[in-house]
């Protein structure tokens, strides 16, 4: 099903690094609103459960109650102010989570029309590895790729070449 959604490489990788990690015996909390990943997730016989909009930056409560098994977050972490406070709140022993690279020819995502919709931050991978290191997180794997497009230029080229996405498994120190 996602080869036919957009963006298909990025669920290709992420479904593929979360099978090889995570059972779909096992029970999910996914940051973040209902989105077309956690429905792969459910589609894969996934259980999952979503966070419901609160502002994870300033509302942990959802994921302090929360006795899944498995923490997920794609791609959530660059739209906190302090993914630092979030990453300690989480009970789970188990962390799937993925973030943009920062990218030397490109700035910080940031939508003219969806004031939610902006990067805060985005990582280098070794500050993203500092971050969970300091939350008490232990990367048993991680794994990288790019994000190519079909416009013109010297970006969409560098695109072709320069990874765009991380994605780590860890598991509490």
């Amino acid at each position: 099903m996602y080869e036919k959604t957009f963006p298909n490489k990025r669920f290709k990788h992420t479904l593929e690094f979360l099978e090889k990690h995570v059972s779909n015996s096992q029970s999910i909390l996914d940051l973040g609103v209902i989105n077309p990943f956690s429905k792969i997730m459910k589609e894969h016989n996934y259980k999952v459960e979503n966070t419901k909009g609160e502002d994870l930056d300033t509302d942990t409560s959802t994921i302090e109650k929360s006795e899944a098994d498995v923490v997920t977050a794609f791609e959530i972490f660059e739209h906190l102010l302090s993914p630092f406070t979030v990453l300690k709140s989480i009970k789970s022993d188990k962390l799937v989570a993925s973030v943009p690279l920062k990218l030397w020819f490109s700035s910080a995502y940031r939508s003219k029309t969806d004031m939610l919709d902006r990067h805060y931050h985005e990582f280098e991978d070794w500050q993203f590895d500092w971050l969970l290191e300091k939350t008490g997180w232990k990367i048993i794997d991680r794994q990288k790729w790019t994000n190519p497009t079909k416009k013109i230029g010297i970006r969409p080229i560098l695109r072709w070449f320069t990874p765009r996405y991380y994605i780590v498994y860890a598991e509490r120190a």
